[in-house]
């Protein structure tokens, strides 16, 4: 006997029809979900919801179309692209192998491992014999890593990462995330986390010495920082740092959850700047868009040091290597592969750079500075207010004038991406296998967005001043605590 929904209850079939969409989700959405930050969004006219017209174009309930360069980099072939849907569909029909295959062998689980291994064994031959473990997250697989090398030198208590860097939000990755905004309230996080300056060899090298070799179980780093505004360590920075490590047996940890698998024009950027870490994370391009997925790829020693024996269980993920997420991190691997996708990124991404350092040199009132590479490309905006302030209040500047700068290239028709501990960086992330046509046009759109826009103070400017009331008092309705971030 079939009872029917309660009333107030939401159909499948409304959302799927979109009989439940615009004003209704989002309101449910605010008030049953993340309430402030939908809030906020809402204020700013950037909380959608907002639906596909291609991969790489959504409209508004306005029937207002912009091209995405958003996602944080989780969108390596733009929103529900045709060779993933086209293959999830073939898959829910053909696939008969164990959905959630935890205690048994699963072909679609074997085959994206040894996809992986082998591609990472191109790049670092040490790793030929390398071994993955699946979750469901970046942060899971950061998790992941610093278990296992914890497991590798389980005498030593301090783990190593870099200032403004950025490796999520579960306890222990966000022990290696020095964002006090983020982590003040969680106090005490996991004992024995060390910060050390971004890009300077000398000071890590310093560090290790001063708290002692074997003390140390990892180093932690980002190749290229994300949310810390696309920055580009100098050259050898990594390759001294694994030499260091090495040196004294310390784990290297490089977290590629941004930057792998292509978006930088390299398939493991950390290898292609001369590194040969330890552990690998993976996360974010790895589901393409379409589910999640994160992998840990750790030296087989190492792994089994960990997951050795009657330990073999001493780790575990419930959804980490389920038959979908597989199959879908094996077409998507599939996809880049065959379309050389790293490689057009570093294309694509040296134009849309030089484009950005032109529009800099055009309105240099308006961008302190540009960087990117690949596909991770960044824009650091002068604050738009330029007077002496208050620490508290010229982080609050700060991080205002991205937002609204966000706002203002959303007008433009481009959807961007903020950064974390870059208060005053807004990033580009496209799709590494967007149309060139519909590339030139996003850039154009942002030296319109430039060009409406001269001086920083033009962001705040250009802001209706009814909007700037409301979002001022939004602001001062929140914790005052401001993280000191680019200036």
């Amino acid at each position: 006997m079939t009872v029917g929904l309660p009333d107030g209850f939401i159909r499948a079939s409304e959302v799927l029809n979109e009989r439940f969409a615009g004003t209704a989700a989002r309101q449910l959405d605010q008030q049953f979900g993340n309430e402030e930050l939908l809030y906020g969004l809402n204020l700013l006219g950037l909380a959608g919801p907002f639906s596909r017209v291609t991969p790489w174009e959504l409209e508004d309930e306005a029937g207002v179309r912009r091209i995405n360069a958003s996602g944080y980099a989780a969108t390596p072939f733009g929103e529900m692209p045709p060779v993933l849907t086209e293959f999830l569909q073939e898959f829910l029909t053909k696939n008969r192998a164990m959905g959630l295959p935890q205690q048994s062998s699963g072909p679609w689980r074997a085959a994206l491992q040894t996809n992986l291994v082998r591609l990472l064994a191109r790049e670092l031959p040490s790793h030929a014999d390398s071994q993955v473990f699946f979750c469901s997250s970046g942060t899971e697989a950061i998790e992941g890593a610093l278990k296992f090398a914890k497991a590798w030198r389980p005498k030593a208590k301090l783990q190593i990462s870099f200032s403004s860097g950025y490796h999520g939000k579960t306890l222990g990755s966000l022990s290696l995330t020095p964002n006090p905004e983020y982590q003040d309230v969680f106090r005490p996080l996991v004992p024995g986390a060390l910060t050390c300056s971004y890009g300077d060899l000398a000071a890590l090298t310093s560090l290790i010495r001063r708290v002692g070799p074997d003390n140390v179980v990892c180093v932690v780093v980002e190749p290229i920082q994300g949310e810390g505004g696309v920055n580009i360590p100098p050259a050898g920075f990594l390759s001294g740092l694994g030499e260091l490590c090495r040196r004294y047996g310390i784990v290297v940890i490089a977290d590629e959850i941004q930057t792998g698998l292509g978006r930088t024009g390299h398939w493991f950027e950390s290898a292609a700047q001369g590194l040969d870490a330890d552990i690998i994370t993976l996360a974010k391009p790895l589901g393409g868009g379409m589910t999640a997925v994160g992998a840990t790829i750790v030296r087989h020693a190492i792994y089994k040091k960990m997951l050795g024996g009657l330990s073999s269980k001493r780790h575990s993920n419930t959804f980490g290597g389920g038959a979908m997420a597989m199959a879908v991190g094996l077409k998507s691997l599939e996809y880049l592969m065959e379309n050389d996708l790293p490689a057009r990124s570093l294309r694509l991404g040296e134009l849309g750079l030089a484009r950005l350092k032109t529009i800099q040199a055009e309105h240099p009132r308006l961008l302190e500075d540009v960087r990117g590479q690949g596909l991770l490309l960044a824009m650091q905006f002068k604050p738009m207010l330029g007077l002496p302030l208050p620490e508290v209040l010229k982080e609050l500047v700060f991080e205002a004038t991205a937002i609204l700068a966000l706002r203002e290239l959303h007008s433009s028709g481009v959807m961007g991406n903020l950064s974390l501990s870059s208060k005053r960086t807004v990033r580009l992330t496209p799709a590494l296998d967007m149309p060139e046509d519909v590339f030139k046009t996003m850039m154009n759109r942002v030296a319109d967005f430039a060009a409406r826009n001269p001086a920083a103070r033009n962001i705040l400017t250009n802001t209706p001043p009814a909007m700037t009331a409301q979002l001022a008092k939004f602001a001062a309705s929140k914790p005052k605590k401001r993280t000191p971030s680019d200036g």
